[in-house]
């Protein structure tokens, strides 16, 4: 006997439990968990292992706040490549304004959210209350998702090809050094690989295999938890595979190039705030290429934290990934920096734009549903 149809392929929408889901995620509240957890670990780590007498070994030349500026600077760089990825896969149905508005309320919800897919749910709900329809936003929530994942499993290998496990780990000279981490590492990457091909296949070479594949699944006992995601998602890569596969290659490469934009400037914000930090570092490109690839290996471990945003679990790790580069006494005052830039500012951003957001979408419905009076 066959299982219902969450719906028609031809008919996407946002169903009531994702729309009931994406509200919880966008309660300002959210932002109180992640906030004590990360301040908790970065308060016990600067009372163990902060050493002021790191800090008064820095260059006073000014070039530490030229390069703390430049690592807020790729923030931003990071932030306008996402709104113009946005602007690229909805064919500029946002102005410039909207889609910056867009991307914060989307790594808000990222940012409260457990594992790195959490906002996926929000980002539905967001693009269908912009007026965007079912099918597009659909797509580009998925192609979104599909090509950051792409991102990973092409570089991270390639980086792992040139530059060996050194880029998981210092010390990783050699496959027989990896440890825990590293096999965590290689595991979160077999199956972000295994997934992100999955996808690519159902995206551009067979969209129906992969939905009877995924309603296959949906059926046995023990995936019964995730059986209307699964159905779901079924016709979510038919509905998105027929809309990108009639796009120009330009649209693709341009998607793509913002992709990693967006990601390169996300990780060699790290790299300015070592230049910034570390008396006397002087990097080879050798070097830059390590701390950008332990910054992906180190997002790779963390995407799957329990805690909201990797809150308390990004700020505890970060040493330990960059401990050849950051002396130990002064590795958590950059960590801090780095959240306070990369996660924090959303967190407050966040907070700030989108009860604005919920009125203006209020009074835009209230306007709408008022009926036109003839003078």
């Amino acid at each position: 006997m066959s299982l219902p149809h969450p719906r028609e392929p031809h008919q996407p929408h946002i169903h009531q439990q994702d729309e009931k889901s994406a509200l919880d995620n966008l309660k300002v509240s959210k932002v109180f968990l992640p906030s004590i957890l990360g301040v908790g670990v970065i308060i016990w780590m600067m009372s163990s292992q902060l050493d002021l007498g790191e800090l008064s070994k820095l260059d006073k030349s000014g070039w530490t706040i030229f390069w703390i500026l430049m690592a807020i600077f790729m923030y931003v760089l990071r932030h306008l490549f996402y709104a113009w990825r946005l602007r690229i896969m909805t064919d500029n149905a946002f102005s410039w304004p909207k889609a910056i508005e867009l991307i914060v309320i989307w790594e808000f919800s990222s940012a409260v959210s457990p594992t790195s897919v959490g906002g996926a749910g929000v980002a539905f709900f967001l693009l269908s209350q912009e007026k965007l329809s079912g099918a597009k936003t659909i797509s580009v929530v998925l192609y979104s998702m599909v090509i950051d994942t792409l991102l990973f499993i092409i570089f991270l290998p390639l980086l792992y090809f040139i530059l060996g496990p050194i880029i998981i780990r210092p010390g990783m000279e050699v496959f027989s050094d990896i440890d825990g981490y590293g096999i965590t590492f290689l595991t979160v990457l077999f199956f972000m690989s295994a997934y992100g091909a999955l996808f690519f296949y159902g995206l551009f070479i067979n969209p129906r295999a992969i939905k009877r594949l995924l309603i296959i699944l949906s059926r046995f006992k023990w995936l019964k938890r995730f059986r209307e995601d699964l159905r779901t998602t079924a016709y979510d890569v038919v509905t998105t595979s027929k809309n990108i596969r009639q796009k120009q290659w330009s649209f693709h490469a341009k998607s793509f190039g913002t992709t990693i934009g967006a990601w390169l400037t996300r990780f060699f914000a790290i790299n300015c705030l070592i230049l910034a930090l570390v008396a006397g570092i002087n990097p080879t490109l050798y070097d830059h290429l390590i701390m950008i690839a332990r910054g992906m290996a180190m997002h790779t471990i963390t995407s799957f934290s329990p805690t909201p945003g990797a809150a308390g679990v990004a700020e505890y790790l970060f040493g330990g990934f960059f401990s050849d580069y950051i002396p130990a006494g002064i590795a958590v005052l950059i960590a801090l920096i780095w959240r306070l830039i990369s996660y924090y500012t959303y967190l407050i951003a966040g907070a700030i734009i989108i009860p604005i957001w919920f009125r203006q979408v209020k009074y835009r419905k209230k306007v709408e549903s008022k009926p036109l009076s003839l003078s």
